[in-house]
């Protein structure tokens, strides 16, 4: 059973960097048949669906959403089967649940979510 947690702080101040860690299990981040993704909803926005922010392949090679490739990061530790994301400059607009998802056939594992509020 493949498994997916996130982990982070819940509130973050503007103009800091927000990093979320997703824990794996029941599967490894460097096999070759998938992809791990960061996505994320806002609860004020639910008209606008999720937003994928990027992803991380099986060999380290990241890919970004354009709109936010320039403050997004995403690594990983393999030794802990963990995957980040790092969202800098972060605004009240970045307030949203984010998920960490395993891409096989389609997003077919996610974590629970995690809420992150941005506010001083």
């Amino acid at each position: 059973q493949v498994q997916l947690q996130e982990s982070g702080p819940g509130l973050v101040k503007p103009s800091q960097t927000l990093t979320l860690t997703c824990t794996v299990s029941g599967d490894s981040i460097t096999s070759t048949y998938v992809t791990w993704n960061w996505i994320r909803q806002s609860p004020e926005s639910p008209g606008k669906g999720l937003e994928w922010m990027g992803v991380i392949t099986y060999d380290g090679s990241t890919y970004y959403n354009p709109s936010l490739k320039s403050r997004t990061s995403i690594s990983r530790d393999t030794s802990k089967n963990q995957f980040s994301l790092q969202l800098a400059s972060v605004t009240p607009e970045d307030t949203a649940v984010y998920y960490c998802a395993r891409e096989g056939v389609g997003y077919d594992y996610w974590g629970q979510g995690t809420q992150v509020t941005v506010s001083s």
